[in-house]
């Protein structure tokens, strides 16, 4: 996960690929309430792992539930509908699909088994109504104390064993606000229809249908079969009691399904976009998204459990449409309307206001930077793509959906962007809450033109710290890492295993070209095996330093080294790596430091190795290495015309970090005026 105050991302040009989705978070945080009150076992498998369902399983933990994991299976042991604790304090972040249902189940159990319960979340989530829902409890005769302000989180649920509760009359609730009130009775108002039926009635049109289709269907799973009369009035049987169905399987987010349904209409040119998780069997109303996208221009092929999708029609269709159904979903359209001729109008969004942020207004702040026309009013938004695309730093307002969809922006080039513009999501870490790992996804399936693809090259003698620096910054922006020294060593290390000669030029080249290497985090896989450790050593550095004098090897090595120019950006470290792979790089470093202080910092790393070494050794070592490096025919060591020289002799890794981002910061369009 990106853990980074802000991504940017360069102009992107195409995709294609495959992609895993996540679990579902409506069905993910809706089946763990429903094991927790269940009688028996429940393995649940596919599970998203999101900061919302994390609180969830914090909060039945804390109910008394039992949990275990077994690997990617969740086994959750139920309650039965009896509670073992009667008092906690639950912390719900901003998790709607955990506030809500908790409170009616724990409201309904407190009534009639006693108890105390607070449940809070962050700022946002105290901002988010639940009045509606507190008004439909209250009259069966559940204690609700509203904590901070009347109508909004937190809240205080108590009573007094042996309560019953009022059920002879229907329980009203409003359906204009948010599905989740309806949910979240239809969830907890099963605990009480042991000895009569219960029988509740939506005022107003209900918003979200599809939503509840998904609560009625896992309340089936579960032994609950539910009588309807459409969307207005719902029966809970009498005599209604939760089973565990044994196993559940949760299929991939219908939601998260969206951006990359969006990603293969803007971009899937050459080959298509595969999603897998979810198909044409999806219980999720959300996977309507699809016949938007259609409608829009995309090709899409749906099986039972995978959607196929290539660019269709271009530029896309604009769209009038009615998103009372999907509404998280609805968000991607808003994003795609930047690629389509004329203006979309999504309508029915009214709920956008009442989520993780007033997404209306978030939505229309964020498309208007990129130079988009906006319209909005209080259930509908407007989107004219830009006549002309400025670079952005958008903001994500601590919502996860924003973050995901404004990414889709990066594609400007295809729309005719000219020139082609960077954006920045600010705080991408915040996907963390349905879907974690989305930005490293979607860098996996999206190409750039090389020459748009920011790099920054460290180059500098043996010894320098360059490769500490190099990745350090790599960390800190979030971009790819390449450790120019590795390649060599891991040719070196190729040959010597597959017997080759290290006098042997033309067999060495052979070794190179087809070494199979990749770099995983602080991990180097050589042929899909992890030899960190190996490259590391002081005789596969010296062999390397052999290997790397030779023009063939070079050459054979350099169109890996260029191919590892990936979204959204490279760090390169090396002694040619400015010079000779990335002279065009808008950024380039030379780091030095005395040939005494490289032999200090070296005899420190070996003897905390508890390899024994002698200073004076080091030192002749190094400038013997150095003036090797220096004279030699192919790529010599020496600093860029245009390199920014860095003495670090006296500075510290952070330190010295510090300095190449601001030395950034002054290049990056992104920051220009800041």
């Amino acid at each position: 996960m990106f853990a980074l105050p802000h991504l940017d991302l360069p102009p992107l040009r195409a995709a294609a690929g495959r992609v895993r989705l996540p679990g579902s978070k409506s069905i993910s945080n809706r089946v763990l309430l429903l094991a927790g009150l269940a009688e028996g076992v429940t393995e649940i498998r596919d599970l998203l792992d999101s900061d919302d369902t994390r609180v969830m399983l914090a909060a039945l933990r804390a109910l008394g539930c039992g949990l275990e994991r077994a690997g990617p299976v969740l086994r959750v042991k139920g309650l039965g509908g009896r509670l073992p604790v009667r008092e906690a304090d639950l912390f719900l972040g901003n998790a709607g699909t955990a506030m809500r249902p908790l409170t009616a189940a724990l409201a309904v159990l407190a009534a009639t088994q006693g108890g105390a319960f607070t449940l809070r979340g962050v700022p946002r989530m105290h901002e988010r109504p639940i009045g509606d829902l507190v008004d439909a409890l209250r009259p069966l005769g559940c204690t609700i104390d509203e904590l901070g302000t009347p109508g909004y989180p937190p809240l205080r649920l108590r009573g007094q064993a042996g309560g019953r509760l009022a059920l002879a009359a229907p329980i009203r609730v409003r359906g204009d606000v948010s599905s989740q009130f309806l949910t979240a009775l239809l969830l907890a108002l099963p605990l009480a229809a042991l000895d009569t039926p219960v029988v509740i009635e939506v005022q107003g049109e209900l918003i979200s249908k599809p939503y509840v289709e998904i609560t009625l269907a896992l309340l089936a799973r579960f032994g609950i079969t539910v009588q309807r009369e459409g969307f207005a009035r719902f029966t809970i049987p009498q005599g209604s009691r939760y089973r565990t169905p044994d196993i559940v399987h949760v299929e991939g987010d219908a939601s998260s399904a969206s951006y990359f349904v969006a990603l293969g209409a803007i971009a899937a040119v050459d080959a298509p976009l595969v999603i897998e998780g979810v198909g044409s069997d999806s219980i999720q109303g959300d996977i309507a998204f699809v016949d938007a996208a259609r409608a829009m221009g995309a090709q899409v092929q749906a099986r039972p459990n995978a959607l196929e999708v290539r660019r269709g029609r271009w530029p896309l269709q604009a769209i009038a449409l009615d998103c009372n159904a999907i509404p998280d979903a609805a968000m991607t359209l808003a994003v795609m309307a930047l690629y389509a001729q004329g203006t979309t109008r999504l309508s029915g969004i009214a709920s956008w206001r009442v989520k993780e942020t007033d997404r209306i207004a978030a939505m229309a702040a964020e498309l208007a930077k990129l130079g988009a026309q906006v319209d909005s009013g209080a259930d509908f938004i407007a989107v004219t793509p830009p006549a002309r695309w400025h670079a952005a730093t958008l903001g994500t307002y601590d919502d996860h959906r924003m973050a995901m969809c404004l990414s889709l922006a990066a594609f400007n080039p295809l729309a005719g962007a000219l020139p082609p513009v960077p954006i920045r999501i600010e705080d991408p870490a915040c996907v963390a809450k349905t879907f974690p790992d989305y930005f490293e996804t979607l860098l996996a399936l999206v190409r750039a033109a090389p020459a748009e693809v920011p790099v920054i090259t460290v180059d500098g003698p043996s010894a320098s710290g360059k490769g500490t620096l190099a990745a350090a910054l790599a960390r800190r922006l979030g971009w790819h890492f390449l450790d120019s020294g590795a390649v060599y060593r891991a040719t070196a290390l190729a040959a010597v295993r597959a017997g080759v000669a290290l006098a042997d030029e033309a067999a060495l080249a052979r070794v190179a070209a087809g070494l199979d290497l990749h770099f995983d985090g602080d991990r180097i896989l050589l042929a899909g095996e992890d030899v960190s450790d190996e490259l590391r050593r002081e005789d596969t550095g010296a062999l390397a330093s052999r290997v790397a004098a030779l023009p063939a090897v070079r050459q054979a090595l350099h169109a890996l080294q260029l191919s590892l120019r990936r979204a959204p950006g490279l760090v390169a470290d090396g002694r040619d790596m400015g010079t000779a792979i990335f002279p065009q790089a808008p950024l380039k470093v030379f780091l030095t430091a005395s040939a005494a202080e490289r032999a200090r910092r070296r005899h420190k790393q070996l003897i905390s190795k508890g390899i024994e070494a002698n200073i004076a050794d080091l030192l002749a070592d190094i400038e013997a290495r150095d003036a090797r490096d220096r004279s030699r025919s192919a790529s010599p060591l020496r600093a860029a015309e245009d390199a920014l020289q860095l003495d670090n002799s006296q500075q510290g890794v952070d330190e010295s970090v510090d300095t190449v981002l601001q030395w950034w910061r002054q290049r990056n369009p992104l920051d220009e005026g800041r």
